[in-house]
């Protein structure tokens, strides 16, 4: 507001006034000179009045401004009380909508720390039913695999209901990959919509662990009634021989305790399995975030394996690189599969033969996805497996010689206990065998962060 305005204003001001001089001069009612002194007069009351008008409107354009910016400074003093007066309320107007803005963005940053921090999945859609916000939880549930989540028929359909009905929706999803999940969807229609357009929210709460307690408690008591069933048998039976013909024959009782005694090993190493594979189940879904050096693992537990190796004449072979990369998995999980691999070299391999452990980087692509990769591997030089039997070997209780099996102490369940560790690592499993030939087993875990979009082990 310069000199400029102020001679725009006095020139409205004084505009009629000298309007009606020249009319007077026009019609001779008025002298030249008076008319004159007139006209001076009117121009500088004009000049007088705009000046009044902007300074005191430069003070309400101040307090505004300093309102508006938090600035601090004293405003110029007002010409007319009025114009100070309305300065004093539009300072104060603003720094009510200034204290009210402070306090709707207080809310909004406490409702979206609310959003992030529950522990449920929570996604926040907007009219086009594009991703507007998802919070940590979903994140760390879904990962890149939301969208997929998004494409499922039963909450496409559940949101299809809350969009036309106005009302919450429920719906229970069964997701296949990268493992089995069963979550369970609430559907939400928000009418105003939220702060950044969202008008769905869904909620999606995973009830696999539920579900697999379930199936756990069912599953235990079929396999264990299942296969406790011959061991009990066979102690029973003898039981009763030691107290009726053999209680007189202590030959006979050390070699029917020596038996007894095989069959409650057998019992305690199945229960034992049945326990550690249905502790697994409960946690599949969810990826181990902990890092693990593969290379001090493999190391350890074959050193742990002497007193077997040794007894069955094998020699173990151990090829390791040096600074072997990390993986993002659960030590004592990845521990059991390793244990379990070098435990059916070792029983089924041949005796005086050679059982190789090794580990190493892997490139994307070929049988394994396209990703960076560690594989392991166990192979023995044993009699081998019949093709027809390789893709049954991690079912439970499955075995392709069951004689054996059960001469060697083995459960049916070791090589199951490993598919679904390394599904819950997002990791895959390829069993090769020839007849004769002995057989290789191979785990590939993803490496470090690429372990969030990995995929399951084959069954």
């Amino acid at each position: 507001m310069g000199a400029s305005l102020q001679f725009r204003t006095a020139a409205l001001v004084g505009a009629v006034p000298l309007a009606v001089l020249l009319g007077l001069v026009a019609l001779g009612h008025l002298g030249t000179w008076p008319a004159i002194a007139g006209a001076l007069m009117v121009s500088a009351g004009s000049l007088a009045l705009a000046r009044l008008w902007t300074h005191d409107l430069r003070l309400v354009m101040f307090a505004l401004q300093r309102a508006g910016s938090k600035q601090g400074g004293d405003p110029p003093p007002p010409f007319l009380a009025a114009t100070g007066q309305l300065a004093r309320e539009a300072e104060r107007l603003s720094r009510s909508l200034a204290v009210r803005t402070a306090q709707v963005e207080g809310l909004l940053r406490a409702e979206q720390v609310i959003v992030q921090r529950l522990p449920d999945p929570l996604i926040v859609l907007g009219p086009d039913r594009r991703v507007q916000r998802a919070n940590a939880a979903a994140h760390a549930a879904f990962g890149s695999e939301m969208a997929a989540v998004l494409r499922h028929p039963g909450l496409r359909a559940a949101i299809d209901r809350a969009q036309s009905q106005g009302e919450n929706q429920a719906a229970e999803l069964s997701l296949p990959v990268p493992v089995a999940r069963e979550v369970y969807a609430t559907v939400m229609a928000l009418d105003p919509p939220l702060s950044d357009g969202g008008r769905i929210v869904a909620v999606l709460s995973d009830r696999t662990r539920e579900r697999a307690v379930e199936r756990m408690r069912a599953d235990f008591v079929a396999n264990a009634s299942h296969e406790l069933r011959t061991p009990l048998a066979s102690l029973i039976g003898f039981i009763d021989t030691l107290r009726g013909p053999a209680a007189d024959d202590p030959p006979a009782q050390i070699r029917f305790l020596g038996i007894m005694a095989e069959q409650a090993q057998r019992m305690n190493r199945l229960i034992d399995d049945l326990l550690s594979l249905s502790r697994i189940e409960l946690t599949e879904h969810q990826l181990p975030a902990a890092q693990v050096n593969l290379e001090d693992l493999i190391h350890r537990l074959a050193a742990g394996f002497e007193p077997q190796v040794s007894a069955r004449r094998i020699r173990l072979d151990v090829q390791v690189p040096p600074g072997l990369p990390q993986v993002l998995g659960d030590d004592d999980q990845l521990e059991q599969v390793l244990q379990n691999l070098l435990d059916n070299a070792v029983k089924y391999g041949r005796e005086g033969g050679v059982v190789t452990v090794s580990a190493g980087r892997v490139a994307p692509g070929g049988r394994w996805p396209w990703r960076p990769g560690i594989t392991l591997s166990v192979a023995d030089d044993g009699q081998g497996i019949a093709r027809a039997h390789i893709p049954r070997l991690t079912e439970r209780f499955y075995r392709a010689d069951k004689g054996r099996s059960r001469a060697v102490g083995g459960t049916g369940l070791g090589l199951a206990i490993v598919k679904h560790i390394i599904n819950r690592h997002r990791g895959q499993m390829l069993i090769e065998s020839q007849e004769g030939a002995g057989t290789t087993v191979t785990i590939w875990l993803p490496q470090g962060e690429a372990a969030e979009t990995g995929a399951p082990a084959p069954a």
